[in-house]
């Protein structure tokens, strides 16, 4: 368990985008070298006998694969919203502020869960 402290310490930037019931983190973090990796995790919340749980799912981006992943991730985009739903107005997705901690009283476990 002592080394999840130095985990901890090793994440640099982390952006939080609600999707629905998903949730999606994506986390800068850095080796015990000094070198930088991204992990994109999504987090659906479950719910299974009356409790709930999140399913997790994780993947890591190192700096070398940066631009690749984000050329393929563009493409696809594109290819969905030109080529396949050239007549759909995607602009009604535009991001929306995220509600104020005011708005969120039925969020009882706070805003400050993460999802490693």
């Amino acid at each position: 368990m002592e080394n999840n402290k130095d985990y901890e310490r090793d994440e640099i930037f982390t952006k939080r985008v609600k999707a629905g019931k998903r949730t999606y983190f994506f986390d800068v973090k850095a080796t015990r070298s000094n070198d930088y990796y991204l992990t994109i995790t999504e987090s659906k919340r479950k719910i299974k006998d009356d409790n709930f749980f999140y399913e997790k799912h994780k993947i890591f981006l190192y700096k070398e694969d940066f631009a690749k992943f984000v050329e393929a991730l563009q493409d696809a985009v594109d290819h969905v919203k030109n080529d396949l739903m050239s007549d759909f107005d995607f602009s009604q997705f535009d991001t929306e502020p995220e509600p104020s901690e005011s708005n969120n009283d039925n969020n009882k476990f706070g805003e400050d869960l993460k999802w490693d």
